[in-house]
């Protein structure tokens, strides 16, 4: 069980990586890339930078998850 959530977590992070990587910065990100930077009005950003806010908090949510459960479980084991 140990080792389904630490490779879930390797995963996990790696995932963050890329997905915080991909944020839009000073310069321009995932947006820019498909969209060419028009920006919506509305939220002040466009689809697809507020469906990668999301894609990250969920992933980022999951990689907490994780580290928990691999504490509790290591805290178990001794």
């Amino acid at each position: 069980m140990v080792i389904g959530f630490s490779i879930a977590l390797i995963v996990f992070s790696l995932l963050m990586m890329m997905l915080v990587l991909m944020h839009k910065g000073k310069g321009g990100g995932l947006s820019d890339m498909f969209g060419g930077g028009m920006q919506s009005s509305v939220g002040g950003s466009s689809v697809a930078e507020r469906n990668l806010d999301r894609i990250t908090i969920v992933i980022g949510l999951l990689w907490f998850a994780c580290i928990i459960v691999l504490g509790l479980l290591m805290k178990l084991d001794s």
